[in-house]
């Protein structure tokens, strides 16, 4: 069982940057590959980036693609976003995901775990 907690979120000025970490418990956090979504209000849940087990291969959303930066540190079980350049659109409930072994999906049905969420809120 793998529990992830997100951290970081708040309120940013259009233009500004935040910080997401999310930390995982469990001794096999070396062997997910790592996720982030958000879900707008009213909308469906997006993928943002994701990450493989070793950190060499990942992968962005169009939308978020030169501006977010998806990283890990697998001996503090962590994995972070980076967000500049914010925009209003930006604004969202960001979740962190695990996936069972070591394959990168944008695909958020092939995630194992969840955490409870982070609100992002970017003004104006």
């Amino acid at each position: 069982q793998v529990q992830l907690v997100e951290s970081g979120g708040g309120l940013v000025q259009a233009g500004g940057s935040l910080r997401l970490s999310c930390a995982a418990s469990g001794r096999t956090f070396n062997y997910y590959a790592m996720g982030w979504f958000r879900q707008a209000p009213g909308k469906e849940r997006e993928f943002v980036a994701a990450i493989n087990w070793r950190g060499g291969n990942t992968y962005y959303a169009e939308s978020v693609k030169g501006r977010f930066t998806i990283s890990r540190d697998n001996a503090k079980n962590t994995v972070y976003l980076q967000m500049n350049s914010l925009k209003p659109e930006d604004t969202a409930v960001y979740y962190c995901a695990g996936k069972v072994g070591p394959g990168v999906t944008t695909e958020a049905r092939w995630y194992n775990y969840w955490g409870r969420g982070t609100q992002v809120t970017v003004s104006s």
